[in-house]
């Protein structure tokens, strides 16, 4: 009897396992709107607080480490998108040297990415490597969004 509850137990964890992958996986890099996808200006993000000029339409920020292989990824996407689209930066911030803004955004992997509006106010982020696609689509949030017009909110990517 207690081979056959360690069979059921080793497949209900199996089981469990394969789940939880699959909505992670599904989770992963995943761009969605931040709060009610209204600008907070209390939240606003400026060149100081980052160490780098914001662009002037939107700014890409990506929390990354050095030992992160979907970091360079990331980076690399980022940079691409960013020079495609005028008037939006790239800024790469260090997580393990910069708490503060880790604390500050609740990052808790890397990467993480941040889509800043002109106004430096977090409208979309994402956990996890993005798609190219849905960073050109969380721009377009970003530089045509809620911080344009109270009556037009950004949707999820």
């Amino acid at each position: 009897m207690t081979v056959m509850t360690g069979i059921a137990v080793l497949a209900a964890t199996l089981a469990a396992g394969v789940l939880i992958g699959l909505i992670m996986r599904r989770r992963d890099g995943r761009v969605r709107t931040v709060g009610n996808g209204t600008a907070d200006p209390r939240a606003a993000v400026t060149g100081a607080d980052l160490g780098a000029e914001l662009g002037e339409r939107a700014t890409l920020v990506q929390f990354s480490t050095a030992f992160c292989q979907p970091c360079r990824a990331t980076r690399r996407v980022l940079g691409e998108v960013a020079g495609m689209v005028p008037g939006v930066r790239h800024v790469e911030i260090d997580a393990e040297s910069r708490l503060d803004l880790v604390r500050r955004f609740d990052v808790l992997r890397t990467p993480t990415v941040l889509v800043l509006d002109g106004s430096g106010n977090v409208v979309k982020r994402a956990s996890g490597q993005p798609r190219k696609a849905d960073v050109i689509a969380a721009l377009g949030a970003a530089v045509d969004g809620p911080s344009h017009g109270p009556s037009h909110q950004a949707d999820n990517v």
